[in-house]
């Protein structure tokens, strides 16, 4: 075939399938390029998607590996999110950043500044916020790969996205999923030599407020000074 016109890549299913070798047979497109452009879109709309978390008002629950479970609550007015998880707990204002450890009738606090990073870290639990950065470098990786799928979890619709050789990232192997409201639904991956592993069991966009209070007996340290 000759003067082939440009072949818009269509990301959905087996659309996407049949563009690729159409444009193959007719030798007007890189078929390896059409791979990187359905994998940037695939892992750039995941990511777009997951980045709604960051206007939701909700309580999600999650199952961690092993059964522990952990919470997220989050509010916008006023703007703040509290992370509890088993051995301790981070809750995040525009004033500080609170990180507890302990059990609930012995926590010892500290008080920080507030910074993005903490975002990333609060031991077993992986927040949204560092899956989505690790989104966000496989999207610009040429030698990632995605495979996408559906599923349903806790009752709400949900895409997925099984990921492999991702540089740059704590794992080059990870999968993770989405609710349509923009809620993360999962997390698989190994991480340091230990497994993290999260999934919804529960949802809702009513916040428990309480998620916020720290106990009467627990010992705060404020190093904002």
């Amino acid at each position: 075939m000759t003067d082939v016109p440009a072949v818009r890549l269509v990301l959905t299913g087996l659309a996407a399938s049949a563009t690729m070798l159409v444009a193959a047979a007719c030798g007007g497109v890189d078929t390896a390029n059409a791979a990187s452009i359905t994998h940037d879109d695939l892992v750039s709309e995941l990511a777009t998607q997951l980045s709604e978390s960051a206007t939701l008002s909700y309580t999600a629950t999650y199952q961690l590996a092993g059964g522990d479970e952990a919470q997220i609550t989050q509010t916008q007015k006023p703007a703040r999110a509290a992370y509890t998880y088993p051995g301790g707990l981070m809750i995040r204002t525009s004033d500080a950043t609170t990180r507890c450890r302990g059990a609930s009738s012995a926590l010892k606090c500290t008080q920080t500044r507030p910074d993005p990073a903490d975002l990333h870290s609060t031991g077993m639990l992986t927040t949204p916020e560092s899956v989505l950065a690790m989104l966000n470098q496989a999207a610009i990786d040429p030698s990632a790969t995605a495979k996408q799928h559906d599923t349903t979890i806790a009752g709400h619709h949900a895409t997925c996205l099984a990921l492999t050789g991702v540089a740059h990232t704590p794992t080059p192997d990870f999968s993770v999923c989405v609710t349509a409201e923009g809620a993360l639904g999962s997390f698989t991956a190994t991480m340091g030599g230990k497994q993290a592993d999260l999934a919804l069991t529960a949802y809702s966009d009513k916040p428990d407020a309480s998620a916020f209070d720290l106990p009467p007996s627990a010992k705060v340290t404020d190093q904002r000074k």
